[in-house]
């Protein structure tokens, strides 16, 4: 059983969530004991494809076209489908991106099988693969299995797997081009202009250090505190739902099922209570730390480390330890 990752570049750079589904695809390849091999699409992608090959799999396909150069869910979907009869995997991994949602049910639609999307975690029970993902904005963790044929289809949720980790391995794997046709008249969706975030908006997924507010804030006056600790540490401001409901701060700034799903290498939860559709967006970080009041609260059973005590206190605190070991 052979697996392939679909690797996803925006204008000569790659997208974060390709290096999280290429380590998911490390991780069922060495469970299934088996081949792993990434295709990326586009044109003049050379650079591209060397770098991806530098990475751990066993070969990487490359689908250059001039009529790939821009997306489009068509010619995606077309060439897509002639790299599947060409090299015959049995698994295809997807990250869970914008373009994946729009061409990937279509290209699984066109073969006649099913479509697994937002899988958090792959593991291998009694010699069948299953697939986790959650329902109900995350209260509930499914172990799906497919009962279609051959190859089946799964998009990797953001931050499921670490992507941070990957490593290059110093060797190069074989690049190998595969020859794709498609007719201009195969293209009937025209694009226009990207939609481009405000200068202001926030990416919360790319950022190595969140400190997140909640409910123990209390008052939008408190917010400042939050803040200077997220500036001491060199970290984004962030915040739960019930905080930006309220208009504390704005909702470029919501982690959580309605928010942005991330994984910085440090969470800090301030006051959070670790209510389910918070945790679904945070809980792939590398390391928690959490301060509440509350010794009960949810946050704890997830936190690597934890304070119990009034936040009013404990950041105020930790903002000026960390600002006195900075200017020594």
């Amino acid at each position: 059983m052979s697996v392939l990752v679909v690797a996803e570049h925006h204008g000569g750079k790659w997208h974060k969530m390709s290096w999280d589904t290429l380590v998911a695809g490390q991780t069922v390849a060495a469970l299934l004991k088996t081949e792993l091999s990434a295709l990326i699409l586009g044109a003049q992608i050379e650079p591209l494809a060397a770098e991806l090959a530098t990475h751990r799999v066993d070969r990487v396909f490359v689908a250059e076209h001039e009529l790939l150069s821009e997306y489009s869910s068509d010619g995606y979907t077309i060439a897509i489908q002639q790299v599947i009869g060409r090299v015959s995997p049995d698994l295809i991994l997807f990250p869970h991106s914008y373009f994946v949602r729009d061409y990937g049910p279509k290209l699984a639609a066109r073969l006649n099988r099913s479509f697994l999307n937002d899988v958090i975690d792959i593991n291998v029970k009694e010699n069948c693969i299953r697939f986790t993902r959650q329902l109900f904005q995350g209260k509930i963790n499914a172990d799906v299995t497919f009962s279609d044929d051959l190859p089946h289809f799964i998009s990797i949720q953001s931050g499921a797997y670490r992507g941070d980790t990957l490593e290059p391995t110093g060797n190069f794997a074989p690049v190998e081009k595969i020859d794709v046709t498609i007719d201009p008249t195969d293209i009937r969706t025209r694009y226009g202009e990207w939609f481009r975030e405000s200068k202001s908006k926030v990416d919360l997924s790319s950022a190595e250090i969140i400190v997140s507010v909640g409910r123990g804030i209390k008052d939008p006056k408190h917010i400042p505190i939050a803040k200077g600790l997220a500036e001491a540490l060199g970290g984004e401001l962030a915040a739960s739902r019930p905080v930006c409901d309220n208009g504390w701060l704005p909702l470029e700034r919501q982690v959580g099922s309605s928010g942005q799903t991330v994984s910085p290498k440090l969470y800090l939860a301030i006051g959070i209570s670790g209510a389910i559709q918070h945790v679904v967006g945070m809980k792939g970080a590398e390391k928690i730390a959490a301060i509440n009041q509350d010794a009960g609260a949810p946050i704890f059973e997830i936190a690597d480390y934890g304070i119990i005590g009034d936040l009013f206190e404990v950041v105020p605190a930790l903002t000026e330890a960390i600002l006195a070991i900075k200017e020594d």
